[in-house]
């Protein structure tokens, strides 16, 4: 659906609405007619007939009013008491952490395999030794932080579906099925951000710890510092290759526009650079910049997915 569908609105005034922020149908039915009607060329009279049409257009079963567009509500939505609503988050957040726990447990006999592969291609360097075990139960730890790994990246879209199960009453038809392709695409993405992670960030951050003390001292690896690492990097990478998954769920459903978002980038990279220093254990901070260079390409990537796809 274009702007220049409702009728009263023709090439030009739909560039004034782009240019406003408001360059889908569904912006137009979440905006005010005040903020509408700022727009040049959009009187207080076109912009209630916008927003009664852009209902329209967007209706797709939901129940609407009909004459001044004032939203009543999807469907199955329906008023709950508070305690409810916590009792049921909290019922859904138990089942993401069952199923994670679940995998975890399941995977971990086989961790000591994980490990011995992950040091093998992460540290491919024939003068680095085993890694050095510094606690009795060093060893027993990692394995458990090894599985608890994998039980994240699976439980990743069991979270989203939750999250969709959760507000699944309130949403409406169209918002339903950008959420539900949302799940898929959760796995994915988990799976590309660990690819990353392993491929790419760790062996740059491990050659270069091989090396910057080079004619100085020895590295002598541990087992447990190690694996925080590279484990810690590889979950925060799976979250982190969520983000343009929360950007245009965000955009499809109205929630923000691209230019809100674009207003604010600089605020998002510094947020972006915060949470990187915050959970990487690198201490030399490499690790922490590369993650948060990575958080701004998806993010700002996503922008221009959403420009390409006329979400503004």
């Amino acid at each position: 659906m274009k702007l220049t569908d409702i009728p009263g609105i023709g090439k030009v005034k739909a560039k004034a609405l782009e240019e406003a922020g408001f360059g889908t149908i569904e912006a137009l039915r979440v905006a005010s007619i005040k903020d509408l009607s700022a727009v040049s060329g959009v009187s207080e009279d076109l912009a209630s007939k916008i927003k009664v049409e852009s209902a329209e257009l967007m209706r797709e079963g939901d129940i609407l009013d009909g004459l001044d567009g004032v939203k009543k509500g999807p469907r199955d939505d329906r008023e709950l008491p508070i305690v409810d609503h916590i009792g049921e988050l909290i019922k859904r957040l138990a089942i993401v952490a069952g199923v994670a726990g679940l995998v975890s447990v399941i995977t971990f006999p086989f961790a000591d395999g994980i490990i011995n592969f992950l040091w093998d291609s992460i540290l491919p360097v024939s003068d680095v030794t085993r890694p050095r075990l510094y606690g009795i139960l060093e060893l027993k730890f990692t394995e458990f932080k090894v599985a608890s790994l994998v039980g994240l990246i699976i439980a990743l879209p069991i979270g989203v579906w939750q999250t969709y199960a959760f507000m699944r009453p309130g949403l409406y038809e169209h918002e339903r099925r950008y959420y539900l392709a949302a799940i898929p695409t959760s796995l994915v993405l988990a799976i590309v951000g660990v690819s990353f992670a392993y491929f790419i960030v760790l062996p740059i951050i491990f050659t270069y710890f091989l090396y910057y003390s080079e004619g100085i001292a020895t590295i002598g690896f541990g087992l447990g510092q190690t694996f925080n690492l590279i484990l810690v990097l590889m979950g925060y990478l799976a979250i982190v290759f969520q983000i343009p998954i929360f950007v245009m769920l965000a955009l499809l459903m109205g929630i923000v526009t691209r230019r809100w978002l674009i207003k604010r980038r600089i605020l998002f990279w510094g947020g972006f650079l915060g949470l990187s220093f915050i959970f990487s254990p690198d201490p030399t901070g490499m690790a922490p910049l590369i993650v948060a260079f990575t958080m701004v390409i998806l993010f700002e990537g996503t922008l221009l997915l959403a420009k390409w796809a006329g979400k503004e």
